[in-house]
């Protein structure tokens, strides 16, 4: 495994994030680009911490454009959280299959987060933190949003598949 990255003044370390995740709110905006749509713009996210993971921004369904989001076939099962489901977004003529997902039935630890969206930052044109880009946790199956104020190593990357 990699070292660990000390975290500088204002930063977080993804290690010392705990397991089984966190949920905590943020008033930080949090914003996603699709084909040139804002589909989901909220200062009322929650994030969830889980080790080793950059932060996942949930966003309330009533801050996403959902007309721009359609159920996708499959699911998957977390063992903290539950069963997602995942949507595909498109906008236009414009489809990114798979590339966000919520818990409609979380587990009670996790209730806060029923039907909030995520989305993996790399099939979308922008997401934001704030007024910073955020850059997508390496891996295809991750969805981490990796900003300045977050240091690792981050699972998803090669070698990570033991941590």
């Amino acid at each position: 495994m990699p070292k660990r990255i000390e975290p500088g003044p204002g930063q977080e370390s993804v290690w010392d994030y705990p397991r089984p995740p966190r949920v905590e709110p943020t008033s930080k905006r949090v914003q996603v680009i699709f084909n040139g749509v804002t589909i989901a713009d909220t200062g009322d996210a929650k994030r969830v911490l889980e080790t080793s993971h950059p932060p996942v921004y949930y966003i309330p369904p009533e801050d996403v454009r959902m007309v721009h989001l359609s159920a996708a076939p499959g699911s998957s099962l977390c063992e903290w959280k539950g069963r997602a489901r995942y949507y595909t977004v498109e906008v236009g003529e414009r489809r990114a299959e798979r590339a966000a997902w919520a818990y409609p039935d979380p587990r009670p630890e996790f209730e806060s987060i029923r039907d909030h969206v995520a989305f993996y930052a790399g099939p979308m044109d922008a997401c934001y933190v704030d007024d910073e880009r955020v850059r997508p946790q390496p891996g295809g199956f991750y969805g981490g949003w990796i900003t300045d104020d977050v240091v690792g190593p981050f699972k998803g990357g090669p070698g990570t598949v033991g941590w």
